[in-house]
């Protein structure tokens, strides 16, 4: 019989009342408080440990600017060379999964979190939790929400302030509310940003 961590993790009716999830959102409280407040932006060591203390990142170089907003942390599973800009939220009451090279913008809002339609279940503190994923090399606007459930595939550009609430396909720009797909990323997209990357290098041999 699973409890109520089990039902939470697997997208099953959960109790979001239960002594054990209750203690682990307030350890996760207590760690965004240190995160966020206590310890200086310039000790940049001692805040790497600690955010490697509380969310699973196997390369240990995810950097995450403050305030940064989290459920339980430890439910967030992130790849190599992530970066989140200010004021993110992380609602992972399900598991978060992030690939490599994912970069997120201010205030993005990671929502894993939902709750019955109907009042009375609702009413009883149950709640659920779809999980989110996100493929490699992603980019996601500020100011977006991406909902329980959603699936964001590979090499993908999320527009600022959008709504995502359905899965949205590998080389794709994305963007709007609801977010839809309003084109494929290309090798004319390639060849146009090399080329000014070629610019901006040039640019640095001529002084």
């Amino acid at each position: 019989m699973l409890n109520e961590r089990e039902l939470m993790i697997a997208g099953e009716l959960y109790n979001s009342s239960d002594a054990e999830l209750v203690q682990m959102r307030m350890k996760a409280k207590q760690w965004t408080y240190l995160y966020n407040e206590v310890i200086p932006v310039d000790q940049g060591q001692e805040r790497s440990k600690l955010l490697n203390s509380m969310i699973d990142c196997p390369t240990q170089d995810a950097y995450i600017e403050v305030p940064v907003r989290m459920d339980y942390a430890s439910n967030l599973h992130i790849g190599s060379h992530f970066y989140a800009n200010y004021d993110c939220i992380f609602l992972d009451v399900a598991p978060i999964r992030i690939g490599n090279q994912v970069m997120l913008g201010p205030r993005v809002s990671l929502y894993t979190a939902g709750h019955p339609i109907d009042a009375d279940v609702r009413n009883k503190q149950l709640e659920y939790g779809h999980q989110i994923t996100i493929g490699n090399n992603v980019w996601i606007g500020g100011n977006t929400v991406v909902c329980p459930g959603v699936k964001i595939g590979n090499n993908v550009v999320i527009g600022a302030g959008s709504i995502v609430t359905k899965d949205i396909p590998d080389n794709t720009v994305a963007a709007g509310n609801p977010a839809r797909t309003i084109r494929k990323i290309t090798n004319e997209d390639k060849i146009y940003w090399e080329n000014k990357q070629k610019e901006y290098l040039k640019r640095g041999t001529d002084k």
